[in-house]
């Protein structure tokens, strides 16, 4: 009981800074959507036949690319729900637009980095992702699904490539199962060496990091035919360079956690740095928060659906707008279809109880935060 007060007083406390909302308002951010992880359930069993404990990591263990199946899943669920205005539930969608090209890769030795637009990656999957683009596309249409920019590759490529080169066994028997997000680190926060595309290890990661940027808003754009005007960093890692590198191209808005983690050359320090809703810095641009949660796929204890609406009802109280963190991995049957099944039933019983208990909800996606912190 003494500890559930305590979380409710953080949860009150961390909803007083930043600017009110009139309109209660719901936004689901989910990170990953483009990026490979575990490539296959083969590939899963044949590196755990090895003796690399993938099974420790609920990534490793249910994260790949949305297959067809994942995603109809997904927009059944989203468009059984309406606001006063008519709108389902919307995933802010946001996207990584390029992955490692194994062959190529390989074929120069680990020397050089190479990548393909994620659509391509999709067509060498099975026939169970071939559709898989052209159901973002219809997700977009009819505005259940709204990417946004999530980085150019989910990777630090430096220093994956870095340790391929030097003969790592862990990140070579992941290599060749088309797989780039093994092996564990301690060095960062998030305890994975490879993810954090925006983390340094010396002064010239800084350049080529805000050329990814640069590259990755216009694949955006190409890809997905509107330009990007929100952006998370992956794993909340990320510099002062790549806040202006992305102000320059267009974007408006910094999702983020509580905290950012602001890397620095010295190792295993970062600097954390927290933020509020409708925050401002120095380029413009507006910071959004995270604030509610719904991650079934972390943990089977958890009580996801009430943690979730306790957190939205604080949110409301303080006139702030309810911004729940849902990864892709939750919805993710493609290595284990009980994953996806689970999340898709709790995630029904959520946005039920929403919509019951808050009919005056609007449903948004993050890029459209903006006009409402500014009054438009």
């Amino acid at each position: 009981m003494f500890k559930h007060i305590l979380k409710s007083a953080s949860y009150n406390l961390q909803s007083i800074p930043g600017k009110r909302v009139d309109e209660k308002i719901i936004i689901i951010e989910s990170d990953d959507w483009g990026s490979i992880r575990m490539s296959s359930k083969r590939a899963y069993n044949s590196l755990l036949d090895k003796g690399i404990p993938v099974n420790k990591s609920f990534y490793n263990k249910y994260d790949s690319l949305a297959s067809s199946e994942d995603l109809e899943n997904l927009f059944h669920v989203l468009s059984k729900y309406k606001d006063k205005r008519g709108n389902s539930p919307v995933i802010t969608a946001n996207t990584i637009v390029v992955n490692p090209d194994f062959e190529r890769i390989r074929q120069d030795n680990f020397e050089k980095y190479h990548y393909e637009l994620f659509p391509d990656t999709l067509k060498k999957y099975s026939n169970t992702h071939q559709n898989s683009f052209d159901l973002w596309k219809e997700g977009i249409k009819s505005k259940v699904f709204i990417p946004q920019f999530h980085g150019r590759e989910h990777l630090n490529y430096k220093r994956w490539l870095s340790s391929l080169k030097q003969g790592n066994k862990d990140a070579v028997a992941a290599f060749d199962e088309n797989i780039f997000g093994y092996p564990l680190d301690a060095r960062s926060p998030f305890y994975t060496n490879y993810m954090a595309a925006f983390d340094i290890d010396n002064e010239n990661d800084i350049n080529d990091q805000v050329l990814a940027v640069q590259q990755g808003l216009e694949i955006f754009k190409d890809i997905i035919g509107y330009p990007a005007e929100s952006f998370i960093a992956p794993n909340y890692i990320w510099h002062d360079a790549i806040e202006q590198a992305v102000a320059k191209q267009g974007i408006k808005q910094l999702q983020s956690g509580l905290y950012q983690f602001k890397p620095s050359l010295k190792k295993e320090q970062y600097k954390k740095v927290m933020h509020y809703i409708g925050q401002k810095n120095k380029y413009g641009l507006s910071y959004s928060v995270r604030n509610a949660f719904f991650e079934p796929s972390f943990s089977t204890g958890t009580d996801w659906v009430n943690n979730c609406l306790h957190r939205i009802d604080v949110a409301f109280k303080w006139k702030k707008p309810a911004i729940i963190c849902s990864h892709r991995v939750n919805y993710i049957g493609a290595i284990e279809k009980s994953n996806r099944d689970n999340s898709l039933r709790q995630l029904d019983v959520l946005l039920k109880k929403i919509t019951q208990k808050w009919p005056e909800a609007i449903f948004i996606s993050s890029n459209q935060l903006n006009d409402y912190l500014n009054g438009k």
